[in-house]
């Protein structure tokens, strides 16, 4: 890395997630490595978790009245954008010669369905239309991996592009890399202020693996290697991870935050290496995270109580074996069903992960969704509307309709799926929302009116939780910075600005 940056000071920002009912859940972990990297050689960074902060624009601009940073990177999932553009352009507003880095989920999705546009000679597609608004709002855009391709978007003549998510690329993180770098730069947010708990034990979340290499229709990422091709971290670094958190925030509980945990054939050995920490530090876990149906075995739920898991979240999705079909799950429902009763053979909650709105949606696959849930008897439910992501194939797949203006069009054997064009920069009204009502439909089936889908959809999550007497998850309000109370200088509060140099790392013994 080259030396001329070293003493430079560089702002990250993680944007608020308004469409969750509860922002101080989880970290975003992603520009968290990103801020070790950068740490590691000897950048001060000034970190702003706007996490769950009503007025966060307000908050910029007191950042920019006393800040000397002339960079910054901001992370963003599709959800987060319409919030990175607002934070980008209250930066702009302050320093019109900032320099602004967007990474992240969605610039990474964008970028994957544009060049398959480019591939296939379509310059006009509307992964040409979203790629081009990001290159209107951002001054450098990285797609894929961070950790090492900051360092490429830090250089004064940097492309608009910094293409990480290939393969080929020396950006792209191998299962070695993840092993030798850094974990993430937790100390930069305030630990305190997120409240996550598994059985009552205080919880943080970490990252064992990158990536599924499954195709369902739904998902993101289907034709970006960053997100389709799995790399993974040894048992042994995950194990060192999980004792740095226990012994740096006394956290006992650990949200294992990857795609499918059993998609790793070393899963069970990560098991029973957590099971032997518990032992050897004379203490007990809690874990929870994501399983693939098909892929569960009675060995690998037994090795997962003994490591302290109680819940397991699964994607299921459908209770209809025609919508299994038109996703492209590769799980049967007698599959999803067997992977519910393993889990309570062993004592594991289940919470299911289900979604409408998908080719050949009707009122009977939804019945059919509403009747498994009823019979499998899940411990909790999600149920959200389908959205077209840019890097899903019912994105990158659809073809503009003959008929219908601003609609898009996806099939799968004779099912269609219809979609609305979205501004992504501009609006998260098609993410989850309130699940007792709040939800909009940006889709439509030949058998069901974007209308139609959210009446079915509340009418489900009613009449599950009703059946099986599972509550509605509590909702908790984004808080206001109120720099009126007693803040010196205008300066932010501790739980929103932290800034940390690399000297002062070491003076702390905060390892690397």
């Amino acid at each position: 890395m080259s030396a001329q940056f070293a003493k430079e000071s560089i702002t990250l920002i993680t944007p608020p997630s308004v469409f969750l009912l509860d922002e101080r859940v989880f970290m975003s972990l992603g520009i968290l490595k990103v801020a070790a990297m950068l740490e590691k050689e000897g950048y001060t960074i000034e970190f702003l978790d706007l996490s769950g902060i009503a007025n966060y624009e307000e908050v910029i601009q007191i950042h920019m009245q006393n800040t000397k940073s002339t960079t910054f990177g901001i992370t963003a999932t599709t959800p987060q954008l319409p919030q990175a553009v607002k934070v980008a352009q209250a930066i702009r507003n302050a320093n019109p010669k900032a320099k602004i880095i967007l990474g992240g989920p969605h610039i990474t999705l964008v970028t994957a369905a544009y060049k398959r546009e480019q591939k296939k000679e379509l310059q006009n597609g509307r992964a040409h239309k979203a790629f081009q608004q990001l290159q209107n709002e951002f001054d450098i855009l990285v797609a894929g991996d961070g950790e090492f391709s900051v360092f490429e978007a830090l250089k004064k003549n940097a492309p608009n592009l910094i293409d990480a998510d290939d393969p080929k690329s020396k950006m792209f993180l191998t299962n070695s890399d993840l092993d030798e770098q850094p974990f993430p730069s937790r100390h930069l947010v305030d630990a305190s202020s997120y409240h996550y708990t598994i059985d009552e034990f205080p919880a943080m979340s970490l990252i064992a693996q990158l990536g599924c290499p499954f195709a369902c229709g739904f998902c993101g990422g289907r034709y970006s290697p960053f997100l389709r091709r799995t790399r993974q971290r040894s048992s042994e670094s995950v194990v060192s991870e999980i004792h740095h958190l226990y012994k740096t925030y006394g956290v006992r509980g650990f949200m294992l935050y990857d795609d499918e945990l059993n998609v790793n054939p070393k899963m069970v050995e990560l098991m029973n290496q957590i099971t032997e920490l518990q032992k050897k530090e004379k203490t007990e876990f809690r874990l929870r995270g994501f399983v693939k149906a098909q892929l569960f075995t009675e060995e690998q739920a037994a090795s997962m109580v003994k490591a302290g898991f109680r819940w397991l979240l699964c994607g299921y999705e459908s209770g209809s074996p025609r919508i299994l079909r038109n996703i492209n799950k590769r799980a049967t429902q007698d599959e999803n069903t067997r992977c519910v009763e393993i889990a309570k053979k062993y004592g594991l909650k289940v919470k299911a992960l289900m979604s409408l709105g998908h080719p050949g949606e009707s009122e009977e696959t939804v019945q059919e969704t509403l009747q498994w849930l009823v019979d499998v008897k899940p411990d909790d439910f999600d149920m959200t509307i389908i959205t077209t992501y840019p890097g899903t194939p019912y994105y990158d797949d659809a073809i503009l309709h003959d008929e219908a203006k601003n609609v898009w069009a996806y099939e799968f054997k004779g099912d269609r799926l219809y979609s609305y064009e979205v501004d992504y920069s501009g609006t998260a009204k098609y993410y989850k929302g309130d699940p007792n009502g709040g939800y909009q439909s940006f889709v439509y089936t030949d058998h069901l009116s974007a209308t139609d889908i959210v009446k079915w959809r509340d009418h489900l999550e009613k009449s599950v939780r009703k059946q099986l007497n599972i509550p509605y998850p509590p909702a908790s309000k984004a808080r206001r910075y109120e720099h009126s109370m007693g803040q010196m200088g205008g300066q932010l509060p501790q739980n929103i600005l932290r800034v940390v140099s690399a000297p002062q790392i070491r003076k702390q013994n905060i390892p690397l």
